[in-house]
């Protein structure tokens, strides 16, 4: 109970100190589309039982959607330089699940519920469905119309960033630096390509492992080096979290005390002063972990929404409707 109150408190705190924020509310579909958080949730669900790495990319896909031009679904245009094309965003996943609930609200509700609501409420489903907390997200948010792959680099944390990096990234979002530690939570579920950790250990044609980066512990660099060997396919990829892939629990902080963080935007939570001690609270405190999540999650889903007469209702996500 005490966490849904403390929950409804920060709700009301974004509405009133956020402008951009309020026209967002837990009834916005309450009279002109009822069923529309139902909906989603049965489509993701539905979705996960054939493919259980989906949780991971669809909060995967939020943190990209919302970090550029904020949570306003740019993320999921097509076309010719848009976000989508650049490097960084060319393994995102779950766009299928996105556009297969957009069809199901357009048949019940044409042209009310924005694709930017669908992915914010997919991905929260998408945690809950993993084993993490239910939390309530205001909605009324509009599509975007710009999507620009020059925009994404300059507003992403790249997985070799220093603390000082992401801090700055997350404080432009109007994240804290506890919102940083909670929501790197997030590595406690999806997977990862080779070459976004492989320059943290180096193998060489004898086969001897040699750590570049002395934070990683050097029998999980021997692991990674096993599922990533010199010359292995660009498509292989390693999960996040070595011991609970697909569950949404606590154990990625764990992983993080026994220096088995993959990333290197990882490993510094645990090496920095100012980020150490939440580390060591959430690995030791799994439910300190998920009621940081449900209040770091409601601040990531509320980055620069637009709503009002601002932006679109898309009737297509991957397409604006002009």
């Amino acid at each position: 109970k005490s966490h849904l109150y403390n929950l409804l408190i920060l709700v009301i705190f974004f509405i009133v100190s956020y402008p951009s924020s309020s026209n967002l509310s837990f009834d916005f579909y309450a009279t002109s589309c009822p069923t529309a958080e139902v909906m989603v949730k049965n489509t993701v669900r539905s979705a996960s039982s054939f493919d259980p790495t989906l949780s991971g990319k669809l909060l995967r896909l939020l943190f990209h959607d919302c970090f550029v031009e904020g949570c306003d679904a740019s993320v999921l245009l097509e076309g010719n330089a848009t976000e989508r094309t650049d490097p960084a965003n060319r393994s995102l996943g779950g766009f299928a699940v996105i556009d297969s609930a957009k069809r199901v609200l357009e048949i019940f509700c044409p042209g009310i519920v924005s694709c930017a609501d669908i992915l914010v409420l997919a991905a929260r489903d998408a945690v809950e469905i993993a084993g993490g907390p239910g939390i309530q997200i205001p909605t009324g948010r509009r599509d975007g119309r710009v999507s620009a792959a020059s925009n994404v680099r300059p507003n992403i944390v790249d997985t070799s960033f220093t603390m000082d990096e992401m801090i700055k990234i997350f404080s432009v979002k109007g994240l804290s630096i506890n919102d940083l530690v909670t929501l790197s939570g997030a590595h406690t579920i999806g997977s990862a390509h080779c070459s976004s950790f492989s320059d943290r250990f180096q193998v060489n044609s004898n086969g001897k492992l040699t750590l570049i980066d002395a934070s990683l512990d050097k029998g999980y660099a021997a692991e990674l080096s096993r599922q990533c060997p010199v010359g292995a396919s660009t498509s292989i990829t390693v999960n996040n979290d070595p011991e609970t892939p697909i569950l949404f629990d606590n154990q990625y902080y764990k992983d993080l005390l026994a220096h088995r963080g993959l990333f290197q935007s990882d490993s510094v939570l645990l090496n920095d002063k100012r980020t150490m001690n939440q580390v060591m609270d959430f690995a030791n405190d799994q439910s300190s972990f998920l009621d940081s999540w449900g209040q770091s999650f409601l601040k990531l889903a509320s980055i620069g929404v637009k709503t009002g007469v601002e932006g679109e209702i898309r009737r297509s996500c991957s397409v604006t409707n002009g």
